[in-house]
């Protein structure tokens, strides 16, 4: 009998490394083990965007230019290089305006990339509309995507997050003049049923017919991961995407030799060689030892079903919280995020949309429901971000509008955004900076930690095992840290709390 081979894409060195070490991955401790899976026979990668480009100005003091040249150099020129892009975010956490946006493709292509895989949380179409035209016209494969999740027990489905949404949308695409490659559909957060992608696919295929190409993405986070990519490759998917240890499993994507042990005996595998790939893995494993390997990244969370928190964006917000002596918190902040989830509109949670959550279920947390309303879940709910799957709660709407001094938007958020190369040029002269696309692009989407790192004052933070073996020997008391609450509290206090960049000064009094 003939097998269907199904395609996948390595998702090690983006989707890995953003899940399991927070993005916070040197380029050069990684390349060895690229190199290794080249020659293993792998030809299709996931190697930048997302949370990796930030975050390597963050907290590895590199370009991510600079790691994406890199990448190409050492992957050779006929591999496809794939990166993730946010719609009208591309790359950074706000939206960004219509020049950022053709500057992100224009660069990318520039620097290497292939195909760029382009989500928005809201799936709100238009916000992959011009993004996806940019793409394509800097000579980039699009791969548009249709952003799953799971609701929380005993949630109302109508409108959200079913396989008839889904199928809206993937209706919306096809009828709209978006030029496109291959159609993902991609749960961040691990949550959606098997049966769901199931149903969802298997329709999908008949209104896209036979010539689509349709890809699957999941992360095992709630260990359904190899059960929902059997759905979808049952369900006529063409390929998905797989990871290798030491990042497979967990918060990240289920491993390449276990979905090729999982299709034995069906009609269905994958075109691997699999001693070449145990190989990278080995080569891959003892690159990234000397790295600390966060527990939570690893196990499997039964929770997340209930409170939806990415695999990409779990270790980001526990690396922080360790960061800031905050992560005692955390447990209750994935517990309040099932409110804030519903309330807010139910949008996918995935970047930044999953950061919105996080961020208001820590201030509901840490000053009481709703007392502050952060930036990005307010201009969420009052429609600055595009159309929520759902109308959020008004309660919640009126309390943004009063916080955040803003009335509720229907309009398509590109209308209100300013040019972003001009302002992002006066902030290079300012600081007597060089005026170069990749430093205008930079500013715009890195904001100020942007300039720290070209003005040469970024660190490197980084957590490998040494550091945290010293830290197990001499633990540092918890102190109130920019977003840190000591708990119990036992009279009012004064905090500094950042949230998304933006300082907030807050009080904090105990509960009567």
């Amino acid at each position: 009998m003939s097998l269907k081979k199904i395609a996948f894409m390595d998702t090690s060195f983006r989707d890995g490394f953003q899940s399991v070490y927070g993005a916070r991955v040197i380029t050069e401790d990684f390349l060895p083990a690229l190199t290794a899976s080249v020659e293993a026979g792998i030809t299709h990668y996931e190697s930048g965007g997302g949370a990796r480009f930030q975050s390597l100005f963050f907290y590895c003091n590199e370009s991510a230019f600079d790691m994406m040249d890199k990448v190409r150099a050492a992957a050779g020129p006929d591999v496809n290089l794939q990166t993730l892009a946010r719609g009208i975010n591309v790359v950074g956490l706000s939206q960004q305006p219509k020049d950022i946006i053709k500057m992100h493709a224009e660069l990318f292509k520039k620097h290497g990339v292939t195909t760029i895989r382009n989500f928005d949380a809201l799936n709100d179409v238009r916000n992959l509309d011009y993004s996806g035209k940019c793409i394509h016209a800097a000579g980039l494969k699009h791969q548009i995507a249709i952003s799953l999740m799971g609701l929380p027990p005993d949630t109302p489905s109508e409108g959200a997050h079913s396989p008839e949404f889904y199928l809206e949308k993937v209706k919306a695409i096809v009828e709209s003049d978006i030029p496109y490659d291959s159609i993902v559909f991609k749960d961040a957060s691990g949550t959606c049923p098997p049966r769901t992608v199931y149903e969802t696919l298997k329709k999908a295929r008949d209104i896209v017919g036979p010539d689509t190409i349709l890809w699957f993405h999941t992360h095992d986070t709630a260990g359904l991961g190899l059960s929902c990519i059997m759905a979808a490759i049952e369900a006529s998917a063409d390929g998905t995407d797989l990871a290798k240890s030491p990042v497979s499993g967990g918060t990240c994507q289920p491993d390449i030799l276990g979905l090729w042990h999982a299709l034995k005996h069906t009609e269905y595998t994958i075109d691997i060689d699999y001693e070449k790939v145990l190989k990278a893995e080995r080569i891959f494993e003892d690159c990234m030892s000397k790295y600390m390997m966060p527990p939570e990244a690893k196990q499997v969370s039964p929770n997340i079903v209930l409170s939806p928190m990415p695999g990409g964006a779990l270790t980001s917000n526990t690396m922080m919280m360790r960061d800031t002596n905050t992560l005692h918190l955390y447990p209750q902040v994935i517990h309040e995020m099932s409110e804030v989830v519903a309330r807010g509109g139910f949008g996918t949670s995935v970047t930044p949309v999953s950061q919105f959550y996080f961020q208001q279920a820590f201030m509901n947390v840490v000053q009481g429901k709703w007392k502050k309303i952060v930036d990005g879940y307010g201009n969420m709910v009052l429609g600055y971000f595009g159309h929520t799957p759902r109308t959020p709660d008004p309660e919640i709407v009126k309390i943004a509008a009063e916080q955040l001094g803003k009335e509720p938007f229907i309009g398509d958020p590109l209308d209100v955004l300013e040019d972003g190369i001009p302002k992002a040029k006066k902030v290079l002269e300012d600081n007597a900076l060089p005026l170069t696309d990749e430093n205008i692009f930079i500013v715009a989407t890195c904001g100020d930690k942007g300039v720290t790192f070209l003005k040469g004052e970024a660190k490197v933070n980084v957590y490998y095992k040494e550091e945290e073996k010293k830290e197990e020997k001499k633990p540092e008391p918890a102190k109130p840290a920019q977003v840190a609450v000591p708990s119990p509290i036992s009279g009012p206090r004064e905090f500094i709390v950042n949230v998304n960049g933006q300082a907030y000064q807050v009080g904090i009094s105990p509960a009567s």
